[in-house]
């Protein structure tokens, strides 16, 4: 049996699974994997955190150094992410520079947390118009089994939320202080799979899905930022059902986000 016939049979498959309200994997098409975060894994980090969401493993590192503010906001701090695809977290990831699967997840996740304000930049200024902290946001991805937009994004909150600002060792003051997070900005991804929207696609579900749709907000359900990807289409129903069970169904993330904050 050739592969295209191997990948038709499983995609038809799926999408009845999907079309009677389950998964392979056994969960309803609404529900997540489960999540596990672990922080503090990068000694020479300002932050760190490891995510795993079912077998989607994310290591994210914080860095902060002190730059030039923009023109426009001379006042506020600076933020930069950026997301490693490594061929070994994955056989299709290719090694070399940057690519579009890269950027697109780097800019989702980037959004996300910059929308939603949850650093509060202008807290980040040392010297108006002179002197701000630049956060780096680092993404690794180290295993991928699927819905990396959410398990970055989660990992890259994780990390934030146990960041210490560097002041001793840049010579800024003479105490570290905490990063300041002012709000959880969760995404919530689903994806297309023939007539019916499914939440937290895994990798086999992604490689036969049409069309992935994903969804930030914060812990007030207020949404903050959104993306469309792939060729195909979600209709307006859909999409407004989708953001209703994103704010309804990421209390999984959630519990995991409070967990690390004691």
């Amino acid at each position: 049996m050739s592969n295209d016939s191997v990948s038709n049979l499983m995609k038809g498959h799926m999408e009845s699974l999907a079309k009677e309200g389950k998964r392979a994997d056994g969960r309803g098409i609404n529900e997540y994997r489960e999540v596990k975060i672990e922080t503090g894994m990068i000694n020479t980090a300002e932050g760190s955190a490891m995510v795993h969401l079912g077998k989607t493993k994310v290591l994210c590192g914080i860095k902060m150094l002190i730059g030039t503010p923009y023109g426009d906001s001379p006042r506020s701090g600076t933020m930069m992410t950026t997301t490693e695809l490594a061929p070994l977290a994955d056989q299709s990831f290719d090694p070399g520079p940057p690519r579009e699967k890269s950027i697109e997840l780097s800019r989702v996740v980037d959004r996300g947390i910059r929308e939603s304000r949850m650093i509060d930049f202008e807290s980040l200024c040392i010297e108006e118009g002179e002197k701000v902290w630049t956060v780096f946001i680092d993404l690794h991805i180290l295993d991928n089994n699927g819905n990396l937009f959410d398990c970055c994004t989660l990992a890259a909150a994780a990390a934030l939320s146990n960041t210490m600002i560097p002041n001793v060792q840049h010579g800024v003051s003479d105490k570290d202080v905490k990063l300041a997070v002012t709000c959880w900005p969760i995404s919530c991804t689903f994806g297309k799979l023939g007539d019916s929207v499914i939440l937290d696609p895994t990798s086999e579900e992604e490689s036969v899905m049409t069309a992935r749709f994903t969804v930030a907000h914060d812990e007030n359900g207020n949404l903050r930022a959104a993306q469309k990807g792939m060729n195909g289409a979600f209709g307006n129903d859909e999409i407004k059902e989708a953001v209703k069970t994103a704010r309804a169904s990421d209390n999984v993330l959630r519990e995991a986000l409070k967990g690390i904050q004691g």
